[in-house]
């Protein structure tokens, strides 16, 4: 069970890089700056101190958080308020509590926030409209998400834009481990998921990515690029089922999109 909790969080939220540095850029994509540093707001607090190193390693031209009131808005919500108790964030999107958390922690400003997007699919959607309506262009972007989310956020990206080089950054990298008779991580990183919520968001993943009738790929709801599912994740998603059968996160109506799509843009205003 261990090994198949890992399977997935190692497929699910990946890193292209193995750091934030113009170096490492220059060594796998010959760029020393991406156009864009995208932080999502889906993420655990820590994506903020992931998004403030990246600003201070230069990594890229633009600095850009993305995120209104989701199914993860409380959760970061009650880190930022463990954090800075004085903060007032309960009218706050997720956009703007990051934006706080990494000016107050770091000093370090965004150059952009999109506050409006409720999920993963108008997450992009936003960003792009965001990005035409101040002319910015990309050809290539680094997103930052939280790490069970990191990969289908992706696929959406290489839905709408997919000639971009799109970079993975998940905000973390965590393994699951025996501990006492209970299951722990191997390390600690503050605000992570409870251990059920966790394994629910990352069971959840599976089905959203496959290219069926009943997932997110074109086949299907057509919400993402095509993915190809490995084998082993697969199997070790079906051993998982037996054990946590009722743990899929399911989608939540709530946070569904309000707009219809026309050629590709949104017209309303951001924050």
């Amino acid at each position: 069970m261990i090994d198949d909790i890992n399977i997935l969080a190692d497929y699910l939220g990946p890193r292209d890089l193995p750091a934030l540095t113009p170096a490492a850029l220059v060594e796998k994509y010959g760029i020393p700056q991406a156009d864009a540093f995208v932080l999502f707001g889906g993420s655990i607090l820590p994506g903020g101190d992931v998004f403030a190193a990246a600003k201070q390693a230069g990594i890229a031209k633009k600095y850009i958080i993305v995120g209104g009131h989701g199914h993860t808005t409380d959760g970061l919500r009650a880190q930022a308020k463990a954090v800075f108790p004085d903060l007032e964030v309960d009218s706050l999107s997720e956009a703007e509590i990051f934006a706080a958390y990494v000016q107050r922690k770091y000093q370090i400003t965004a150059d952009l926030l999109e506050c409006q997007s409720t999920n993963s699919g108008n997450n992009i959607i936003y960003l792009l409209d965001r990005l035409n309506r101040h002319n910015i262009d990309l050809s290539s972007v680094i997103l930052c998400q939280d790490a069970t989310m990191q990969l289908r956020l992706s696929a959406v990206l290489r839905k709408y834009r997919p000639e971009l080089t799109i970079i993975n950054y998940a905000a973390y990298q965590v393994h699951v481990l025996g501990k006492d008779g209970q299951l722990a991580y191997d390390k600690e990183i503050p605000g992570m998921w409870p251990m059920d919520r966790y394994i629910s968001l990352l069971m959840g993943e599976i089905p959203r990515l496959r290219d069926n009738k009943d997932g997110y790929g074109p086949l299907g709801k057509n919400y993402i690029a095509h993915v190809n599912l490995p084998a082993a994740v697969e199997e070790a998603f079906a051993r998982l089922r037996k054990e946590y059968g009722g743990s899929v996160r399911q989608a939540n109506p709530a946070y569904k999109s309000e707009f219809e799509l026309k050629n590709g843009r949104r017209r309303r205003d951001f924050c």
